[in-house]
């Protein structure tokens, strides 16, 4: 960045390449997104929370509150069911400096640009099709974007009680009134989560806490 932070980092990790974006901080900075070799990409919003997923067989897009917006599917990816959805291009700007264009499952690029100089990564892939038939499964989140879509639904969650205090600081029973349903739902999801995620019993555990705290 032209604060001489460290934007845009390439590492190899055996046998692929990772490319990941961080936000233009000193220390601690964040990570925005994160690219694979192996077709697993993951985009974040500002506040943390998943905007894009994408794996081998297509990808989805979601607004802050983790509601799915699109998703789609690539022309030679397997389906267990359903027709193909196909992509509608998607711009996304990480941050002032930092852009995503993704116009298919190989032109997936990340653009960097300051100081009238412009630098382009080419982090997308191709599946060949003969090995259409042995495509592993579609990708699952990782643990620390489990840890944090149940942190921010906990968050929600406080918000929301707390809007129902000051909306009725009389009501005694406030506190017994439920969730939106759409909290109710994405605590499952999360849930849900738990149980097919290939994670830890500590952070299995740790996650539901969190949830149904």
């Amino acid at each position: 960045y032209p604060s001489g932070n460290l934007a845009i980092i390439v590492v190899r990790d055996k046998k692929r390449l990772i490319c990941i974006v961080q936000e233009d901080k000193l220390n601690n900075a964040e990570i925005q997104a994160v690219f694979k070799s192996n077709g697993r990409n993951t985009c974040y919003y500002p506040n943390g929370a998943v905007w894009i997923n994408m794996n081998i067989q297509g990808g989805q897009y979601l607004d802050q509150a983790g509601n799915r917006v699109r998703r789609w599917t690539w022309p030679n990816s397997v389906v267990s069911s359903g027709a193909h959805v196909p992509l509608s291009p998607i711009f996304i700007s990480l941050n002032r400096h930092v852009g995503v264009r993704i116009l298919g499952q190989d032109k997936i690029a990340v653009s960097f640009l300051a100081m009238g100089q412009q630098a382009k990564f080419n982090v997308g892939t191709k599946v060949q099709v003969s090995n259409i038939g042995r495509l592993p499964p579609p990708a699952r989140l990782g643990e620390d974007e489990l840890l944090l879509l149940a942190i921010r639904v906990r968050i929600l969650r406080l918000f929301d009680r707390l809007r129902g205090c000051l909306n009725f600081p009389s009501n005694k029973q406030w506190d017994k009134i439920k969730p939106p349903a759409y909290l109710i739902t994405q605590t499952l999801k999360i849930l849900q989560l738990c149980t097919t995620s290939d994670i830890s019993d500590e952070l299995r555990s740790s996650v539901r806490a969190i949830v149904n705290a």
